[in-house]
């Protein structure tokens, strides 16, 4: 079972990666997170590489690529997600990609949490940058 779950992720990044033009990668991963308890939606960036917390999960997004503005729109982001509760060993919830048009084809299970890309997105420049 968990090889065909495999195969089926690696279908949408091969359609991602055989279009026409490449997707470019980017920075920043945003998700969007729902805690099942609670009711609270929250939109979280995660810098590649950087380690964020929501509730009592880690989650790090190693890569995030988004098509280009002239193809169907897709962002993709390779999360690992590391749930660490009090006076317990860390729990590996969720490692592989995710994408924005299809957050049920790969998705974290999870009984209080939801998490799903959103958007992938470059660093914005500040003000003091732009006017030196």
């Amino acid at each position: 079972m968990r090889s065909i779950l495999f195969l089926a992720t690696l279908i949408p990044v091969a359609a991602l990666l055989a279009s026409g033009t490449s997707a470019s990668p980017m920075q920043i991963a945003v998700l969007q997170a729902l805690d099942k308890i609670t009711a609270r939606v929250s939109t979280i960036e995660a810098p590649i590489n950087s380690t964020v917390q929501f509730g009592t999960l880690q989650i790090t997004a190693r890569h995030c690529d988004k098509r280009p503005p002239e193809e169907t729109p897709e962002s993709a982001a390779f999360l690992e997600i590391v749930e660490v509760k009090p006076d317990e060993e860390p729990t590996e919830r969720f490692t592989g990609w995710m994408f924005a048009s299809s957050p049920a084809l790969s998705a974290l299970e999870h009984p209080v949490y939801d998490l799903w890309v959103i958007d992938c997105k470059n660093a914005s420049t500040s003000d003091a940058e732009i006017s030196e």
